[in-house]
């Protein structure tokens, strides 16, 4: 009987292709395979004759990291089997075809994640083995199977916190919360090699890389990660944060359009900080390297936002007698807004039942285990008030539920509590809605209503975690509950006469109501009331201030034009002395500027490779001019890149008009982005939804 010769290896095809399109990452290419673990993938092997399941014995190997060990879960070595058995490595459900063998491949649901090495090992007569690879593969995080711990039921979720990669980070104030469209572009080229450099840059991966390797098969390792990695405090992150007005050296936060030029230009400067970022800024840049690892990710925006360094879930701020808003040395401030993340994972570090969404901050605020990051923090633990539950939820707890405390000072003395506010910190806490461009007010997952009995007990529930059930009833709260607004004889109100809009003078009006059966009589009250506009800075506290004035209250554009950040925020502030009392009142009113609007508008129907001609509006409706108008334009599936063009002077009530003509390169619905930057305004900023159609073929 002639004897079978030895079976040899002619050619590999790892049908990326269609692998890609059944994993969900074919908007990353479809020229290297990009797989979800958990979830079978398909090879086609091409011998010099028919395979032959009795006589042939095959071996596939992976291997991941840079000392790939089985023990460490980074390598693995399993035959081809017609019995797959666990979560484990194998490969099964082959198919012969002539000489050809179609095998079905797939990892444990709880694999590393990472580039990954395949080779096949072919046994020869008298025990003598040959191993060729086969080729390299990159394996993600799969949201889709519901062995993985990022498994999310909802195919609506889905194709917006993984698929979608656009969105909107909300910005501003409580009051005027304003749209800022993002472009996270991670399936942009070369973004996902990206995403892992961070992983590799990590303190963690150059003080023990094959031990750093073998715990990305963990979320919340990760996304410690990740979060540590975004800011540049500890190590070669990617963004080097920035709260003053010199942005001379890099780029203003507010001049972002997306992540996609961020990631690159760290790349490309070989791990150097991309200046600058802000809040916002570093939450959009980790959905981005989140949701391209395959972690159901989301932005989030938290109003009147506190950082508490000292962990009483108290912030203290000052006002003098002329009402300015008093420097403080401590770092205990209150945000107009915070951005942070949130991920879908579930926690087996934790009891049960806090699963589902986790607050993860990549913003330098505090270290965490020695170094700058945050979370993931339960939200579920975060309303109920576990903050003992790992990792840094009383941080995030104080964010969106301490106290506000209001001092007049006298002589550099905190002498009056003006007001002790329960109710001021964390709101409106918002993100994007699923499947629409509408915010979604997401309050009543971090909190129980403000002033019911619930969210109190949990407050004291989390106070006495925090401080211990001594200082959780310290004789502090109880003068402040006796001696907090309720108490005033009036009611103070600050009116604007037409809605705020940068470029033009603001008037202000106040209204006063006497408060019936107080312990102050029915006679006559007489107030003596100053006030006071300052420059409100995005991170908490004021500039000087841009007047102090008894009446009319009118602040002339003059007066403010070159003195606000450009967050274009202003607080007035008054106090109001009641000359019977010798008691104070506080009455304060945010003000938030609208820039000009642009307008964008397309013109026929969006296909890829088509030319769709885009037109964009603006109209000066300042009394100055703009000076030095630059435009960006970005878009994922739009645009490779940026566009960007030099627009001069547009003067004060005259309109610019220009059209630009895209080819789009993707299907499906897309984003662009449009920022008008110029010496007096950083950020005319707007965005036009295109739904892009598929090639016609003629």
């Amino acid at each position: 009987m002639d004897q079978v010769a030895a079976l040899e290896l002619r050619s590999v095809d790892l049908l990326s292709p269609r692998n890609n399109k059944e994993h969900h990452t074919q908007e990353m290419g479809l020229r290297r395979l990009i797989v979800r673990r958990g979830q079978l993938f398909h090879i086609r092997l091409g011998f010099q004759r028919p395979f032959q399941p009795h006589a042939d014995y095959v071996t596939f190997v992976v291997e991941t990291g840079p000392e790939p060990t089985e023990l460490l879960g980074t390598r693995a070595t399993f035959p081809l089997t017609q019995a797959p058995r666990g979560n484990v490595w194998r490969a099964s459900d082959f198919a012969i075809d002539s000489s050809f063998l179609q095998v079905s491949l797939s990892s444990p649901a709880n694999a590393v994640i990472g580039h990954y090495t395949l080779k096949i090992e072919i046994s020869q007569s008298q025990g003598h083995r040959v191993t060729s690879p086969l080729g390299t593969f990159t394996l993600l995080f799969n949201p889709w199977s519901a062995e993985d711990d990022v498994y999310l039921p909802s195919e609506m979720l889905l194709q917006e916190y993984i698929l979608r990669d656009y969105g909107f980070v909300y910005k501003g104030h409580e009051t005027l919360i304003t749209t800022w469209p993002w472009n996270y572009g991670q399936f942009e080229e070369d973004i996902l090699d990206i995403c892992f450099e961070i992983l590799n840059k990590s303190l963690h991966f150059l003080s023990n890389p094959s031990r750093d390797c073998s715990r990305r098969s963990d979320v919340v390792y990760v996304c410690r990660v990740v979060s540590a990695m975004i800011n540049s405090n500890d190590d070669s992150g990617v963004l080097e944060g920035n709260w003053g007005e010199d942005y001379s050296r890099g780029l203003s936060p507010l001049e972002w359009n997306g992540s996609v030029a961020i990631l690159r230009q760290w790349s490309a400067g070989g791990g150097q900080p991309v200046k600058y970022g802000q809040c916002w800024v570093f939450a959009s840049v980790m959905c981005t390297v989140m949701r391209c690892l395959g972690v159901p990710t989301r932005v989030v925006s938290n109003f009147r936002s506190a950082h508490n360094v000292d962990g009483n879930l108290t912030i203290d701020t000052y006002y003098d007698q002329n009402a300015e808003m008093l420097p403080t040395q401590k770092r205990d401030k209150i945000w107009n807004f915070h951005v942070w993340n949130e991920c879908w994972m579930i926690r087996k570090d934790l009891p049960p039942g806090y699963n589902g969404w986790q607050v993860v901050d990549p913003t330098p605020q505090q270290t965490s285990s020695g170094l700058f990051c945050c979370g993931p923090a339960s939200v579920k633990a975060i309303r109920e008030g576990e903050v003992h539950l790992a990792y840094d939820t009383p941080f995030v707890f104080a964010e969106v539920n301490a106290d506000e405390v209001v001092w007049l000072s006298r002589d550099g003395q905190a002498q009056e509590v003006l007001a002790h506010d329960s109710r001021s910190i964390g709101k409106e806490i918002s993100t994007k809605a699923v499947g629409s461009d509408q915010r979604q007010d997401i309050t009543s997952s971090y909190k129980y209503p403000e002033g019911s009995p619930e969210e109190r007990s949990v407050f004291m529930k989390a106070s006495q975690k925090m401080l211990g059930p001594n200082r959780a009833s310290s004789p502090l709260l109880d003068l402040l509950g006796s001696r907090g607004s309720e108490d005033q004889p009036a009611r103070l109100r600050l009116h604007l006469s037409r809605t705020p809009v940068w470029g033009q003078d603001l008037l202000l009006m106040l209204h006063a109501q006497r408060v019936p059966d107080t312990a102050h009589g029915r006679g006559p009250m007489g107030l003596v009331v100053r006030f006071c506009a300052q420059t409100l800075l995005h991170a908490g506290g004021t500039w000087g201030p841009l007047w102090k004035i008894w009446w009319p209250l009118l602040l002339p554009y003059s007066t403010y034009r070159n003195k606000l950040t450009d967050e274009k925020l202003i607080r007035v502030s008054g106090i109001a002395e009641v000359e019977k009392t010798g008691r104070s009142i506080l009455v304060l009113k945010d003000i938030s500027l609208e820039p000009p609007h642009l307008s964008i508008e397309v013109s026929g129907r969006a296909e890829v490779g088509k030319a769709l001609r885009v037109h964009i509006t603006l109209t000066n409706t300042l009394t100055v001019s703009l000076r030095n108008c630059t435009m960006v334009l970005e878009g994922s599936g739009l645009i490779s890149g940026q566009l960007s063009d030099d627009l001069g002077t547009l003067e004060a009530g005259h309109t610019m008009q220009i059209q630009v003509d895209l080819y789009p390169v993707r299907a499906g619905p897309r984003q662009l982005q449009v920022l008008i930057s110029s010496d007096e305004l950083k950020e005319i900023k707007g965005y036009k939804d295109i739904f892009v159609t598929a090639a016609r073929v003629s």
